[in-house]
């Protein structure tokens, strides 16, 4: 091995596993697996397929996500940068494919950076229904939203909330919600060993009061019929078994969906809670051992099992019959006999005090998450230069989503404005652009989300010339106008989408004599070799 586990810990999992223990320690020998998920965003799996620069061998549990070799770098090409794919554990691709997103869900991804999940649960809603993904951390919430951006989705809101405060503004509103929880990180120890200067005999039993929270507010959150997972990737049964047991005493409403017991996915460890907890009555007088049971139909991915890492998973359903239909746009009455005026007036005083400031998306100011009507002066004639941009350089349907404006940044959303007011937003929406001078600038998140076909002018550089690599580093290109594709527009001046090999890239903006001004944001820039 090359690293030493705490004794405490091995001690702790041989009492717990038993004659399996030997084997899950000759685990910690290996090398960790990496993997990549493919952005169907941007690339179908099987197109990608076709281009991949690496060799690919699929993940059982993920469907669109390989095994690369060890000492691949995919971080190392323009592809990474396109966002065609992400990198990821493959054990982590699990929860997602056990929550069952479909397009048209309104889907809550509470602990969500630094966004990997909720990249992935954006390519299975293919830009229909919402996607609203929090972190509580506002350091984290930086990482969260410039993967949103990057991997091209248009229909997300990134909140830097507390899961009370979300519970608050939208109650019984999620079809479907993941709680990728804060944990001890044992089952991450082989693929980081930083994890092992954190843990303690202690920290199972810290973490499972702040997962209590979570799950608890996460709960008032769910409609009825709607679906939450469960997941953490960590050993320790009171952080998992034990939490979903618990959860389930106090929740009648809820019950265990058994993922069953597979080549990969083992069944939840009930027996280790059985051996612990003394027997007790939970609601309606129903025993204690019942809800124990229940935690069968959870799943873990072993290291010694598996090509992954640990990762627990429990996938719960609320009961009752969902609303067929929820009226987005006509929700304030609601929330106003839910939330009293005195936590209007304290959501609004923690806003003004606690704004996000200058926080920065692709280069532009963001909003600080407050509606401030005063400042923004009349909305539509400040919009006017954006719905120009569109009409004359895009193709594109804006007509379902809300623009949103903070200060000069302008946002469309899936969500009217009304909806985030109080609350702590660092992205409202898909991020447009700026208006600059009476002028819209288009933003980099515009971008990366456009097909080529969307735009009134596109640019393919090639990864095989070098060229690819040039734009990400933010050099000028000379482009003659022949190369400039137009689409909707008769002359090649002006912003034009660049693509690499065909994918959305970013923007350049084209002038004579035949240069390609380069607009890629400089904190996104290619620095490696």
């Amino acid at each position: 091995m090359a690293f030493q586990l705490p004794a405490s810990f091995e001690a702790k999992m041989e009492s717990l596993l038993g004659d399996d223990f030997k084997d899950f320690k000759q685990s910690y020998g290996q090398a960790p697996y990496a993997g990549i998920r493919i952005n169907t965003l941007k690339i179908q799996k099987e197109q990608f397929e076709k281009i991949s620069p690496f060799a690919l061998e699929p993940i059982p549990w993920a469907e669109t996500g390989y095994y690369v070799e060890e000492g691949t770098r995919p971080g190392r090409h323009p592809y990474y940068h396109a966002g065609l794919y992400y990198i990821q554990e493959p054990s982590a691709m699990a929860p997602v494919e056990l929550l069952g997103v479909e397009p048209g869900d309104r889907v809550l991804d509470l602990c969500a950076a630094p966004g990997g999940k909720s990249t992935q649960i954006a390519a299975k809603l293919a830009g229909s229904g919402m996607l609203i993904t929090n972190d509580l951390h506002p350091d984290r919430t930086k990482a969260l939203a410039k993967n949103v951006e990057m991997y091209g989705v248009r229909n997300a809101i990134v909140l830097n909330e507390s899961p009370d405060r979300i519970a608050e503004a939208f109650p019984e509103f999620f079809t479907k919600i993941l709680i990728d929880a804060p944990c001890s990180g044992e089952g991450m120890f082989r693929k980081d060993e930083d994890m092992l200067k954190y843990w303690n005999e202690s920290a199972p039993l810290k973490y499972a009061e702040m997962q209590r929270e979570i799950l608890f507010s996460a709960a008032k959150m769910l409609s009825k019929g709607g679906t939450l997972v469960y997941s953490t990737c960590t050993f320790s049964p009171e952080e998992n078994e034990g939490m979903i047991a618990a959860f389930l005493q106090d929740h009648s409403e809820f019950s265990v969906v058994p993922i069953g017991d597979s080549e990969w996915f083992s069944p939840g460890e009930a027996q280790w809670l059985e051996k612990q907890t003394p027997k007790q009555s939970g609601v309606n007088g129903q025993d204690y051992a019942s809800f124990i049971q229940q935690t069968e139909g959870t799943a873990r991915l072993w290291p010694h099992r598996v090509k992954g890492e640990g990762h627990f998973m429990a996938v719960l359903q609320r009961d009752g019959a969902p609303d067929e239909y929820v009226d987005i746009t006509n929700m304030e009455a609601e929330r106003a006999i839910s939330i009293s005026s005195k936590k209007e007036n304290r959501s609004e005083t923690r806003g003004k005090t606690a704004r996000i400031k200058d926080k920065k998306a692709s280069g532009q100011k963001r909003g600080d998450g407050q509606t401030d009507h005063g400042r923004k002066g009349n909305e539509a004639a400040s919009l006017e230069p954006f719905y120009e941009f569109v009409r004359e350089q895009l193709n594109l349907d804006i007509s379902a989503g809300y623009p949103i404006v903070y200060g000069n940044n302008i946002y469309l959303s899936p969500l009217p404005e009304s909806r985030l007011k109080g609350l702590k937003t660092v992205r409202a929406g898909w991020y447009m652009g700026q208006i600059k001078n009476g002028r819209f600038v288009p933003g980099h998140p515009l971008a990366t989300a456009l097909q080529p076909s969307e735009s009134g002018r596109s640019v393919n550089l090639l990864t095989q010339t070098g060229e690819a690599v040039r734009y990400l580093k933010g050099e000028t290109l000379e482009i003659s106008a022949d190369r400039i594709h137009l689409e909707s527009v008769a002359d090649p001046k002006g912003y034009v989408l660049v693509c690499i090999d065909g994918y959305a890239a970013g923007w350049g903006k084209w002038q004579q004599p035949g240069m390609l001004k380069n607009e890629y944001p400089a904190g996104w820039r290619w620095t490696s070799i």
